[in-house]
């Protein structure tokens, strides 16, 4: 049991080699499907023991912190860790057959192996409590997105994989030389130390310069508006499951990144008392929730349209945490969760009409709500859930951002969820009208998808109304997760 807090990288981070070297087919897939089915016991014993033990400490190579690597874990990270795990659970059974349509065999055990590293990284980034420790983790998990999104067959895939490396580099950097600077001022590298001898230095010309590195660099990969160019072709053009993945796990990591240096390393007094950040990423947030809403409405192609709409997501995210109260951050860490959920089952969705029909245009989606009545039904599932329609997890964290906002008598903050919500509604209206009030152009009758992408997708919809309606579990970590990350007790 001590050793669970590495074992939970460790796994995901051995598997991949292996899989490189088994021959393609079920074997790598196999192998990278248990992975993630252990990783979700760990996670759920790590979360059953942060309950009962609270914040859990492991000393790489019995290295006493700060000297050694920590891995540090809370509430807030466990809830992360339960919603990496639980993604990546659902999507690797799925992209079994979903990866044979749409990625030729030969790169079968590439495409496992880059699916474990993208799994190992991000599930590094949560576990570390060492600044450094984060940096060579999203390098991990970088490197391997980049590879994955260059699978897909479209030529246009390897264009956006390009894009986002460029812009990904540039992130990654902007984050190295903020972490250099915090080393440069402190002499240390470990979290918790950084968040004990940064007072002595709070308020100099090199502290300021490092935060707006790393603030800068995290908002890069979170996909925060403006910098968010790189997210839509991203996820347009990417194989389905790697979509699915991406879309649901890799930005709310950088969300929680953000949220722990933000609170924990630099404190939320410096960081929202001393520095005008409140302020600037609130207004981001705002902005990015309305145009990439409404930028959403014309989209020509579904999976580009849920891309805009993360990244309106994302502004819901930043936005709560922006506010600096108990309530803002529950209801941020709570969205970041539930995202996660809509976001994986919408694209599980669409994966499921690409298998049938081949491509994600919205003029192809005509007709199919009677052709594919299980698959479109799930998409429209997921749609509520994204709107915020009550019993869904939407309605959870939006109605927790809304009261945040009414806590600080931020009228205007309450109109523009609203309108951003309003914005939703009609771009998952088009498609659903178009699928069911549509005839088919084609004569063509397109079946529904097979059970092994039909069976995974019910299942994250089935979550986003159990968690809607069951919110012990989400609610009660997101609101001990906050309170501890703002120093009030548990």
């Amino acid at each position: 049991m001590e050793h669970l807090q590495i074992l939970i990288v460790l796994i995901p981070l051995l598997c991949a080699p292996i899989c490189v070297l088994l021959p393609g087919g079920r074997l790598p897939w196999a192998l990278a499907t248990l992975a993630a089915w252990t990783t979700l016991v760990l996670a759920l014993l790590l979360l059953g023991r942060i309950e009962s033990e609270g914040v859990l400490s492991y000393a790489l190579g019995n290295w006493a912190p700060p000297i050694g690597i920590e891995y540090r874990l809370d509430y807030a990270n466990g809830l992360v860790q339960l919603l990496l795990a639980t993604v990546a659970s659902v999507v690797l059974p799925y992209s079994y057959r979903s990866a044979r349509r749409e990625i030729d065999n030969d790169r079968q055990p590439g495409f496992y192996a880059a699916l474990m590293l993208l799994f190992a990284g991000l599930m590094g980034i949560t576990a570390t409590g060492d600044a450094f420790n984060v940096f060579v983790f999203l390098e991990i998990s970088s490197l391997s997105t980049y590879a994955l999104l260059a699978l897909g067959r479209d030529r246009r895939a390897l264009t956006s994989a390009f894009r986002y490396l460029i812009m990904g580099t540039v992130g990654a950097t902007f984050f190295l030389i903020g972490v250099g600077l915090l080393y440069a001022m402190t002499g240390t590298l470990n979290m918790a130390d950084l968040a004990e001898r940064l007072p002595a230095v709070a308020g100099t010309r090199t502290m300021d310069t490092a935060v707006a590195f790393l603030v800068v660099g995290i908002c890069l990969k979170l996909a925060l508006f403006p910098l968010h160019l790189w997210l839509p072709n991203a996820y347009t053009y990417a194989p389905s499951a790697v979509t699915a993945m991406v879309a649901a796990i890799s930005t709310k990591v950088m969300v929680y990144v953000l949220i722990r240096f933000l609170y924990t390393v630099l404190g939320a007094d410096y960081s929202f008392g001393q520095l005008p950040l409140a302020q600037v990423l609130m207004v981001l947030a705002v902005i990015g929730m309305l145009t990439a809403s409404a930028v959403a409405l014309n989209q020509p192609n579904a999976k580009r349209l849920l891309a805009y709409s993360s990244i309106a997501q994302v502004g819901y995210m930043v936005l709560g945490l922006s506010l600096a109260s108990t309530l803002g951050l529950t209801a941020s860490l709570l969205h970041m969760f539930n995202h996660g959920l809509i976001k994986g089952a919408l694209f599980l969705a669409l994966g499921c009409v690409f298998f049938r029909v081949g491509s994600t245009d919205v003029e192809r989606l005509r007709g199919l709500g009677r052709a594919m009545p299980w698959t479109m039904a799930a998409f429209v599932a997921g749609g509520l859930s994204l709107i915020g329609v009550p019993l869904t997890v939407g309605f959870v964290s939006k109605w927790y951002l809304v009261l945040a906002a009414l806590d600080q008598g931020w009228w205007a903050l309450v109109i523009a969820i609203l309108i951003s919500s309003l914005l939703s509604v009609a771009y998952i209206w088009r498609l659903v009208e178009i699928a069911y009030f549509q005839p088919s152009p084609s004569r063509d009758i397109t079946r529904e998808a097979p059970l092994a992408l039909l069976i995974p997708t019910w299942i994250l919809v089935l979550a986003n109304f159990w968690f809607g309606i069951d919110t012990r579990l989400t609610v009660g970590v997101a609101e001990q997760a906050a309170a501890a990350l703002l120093g009030v007790g548990p």
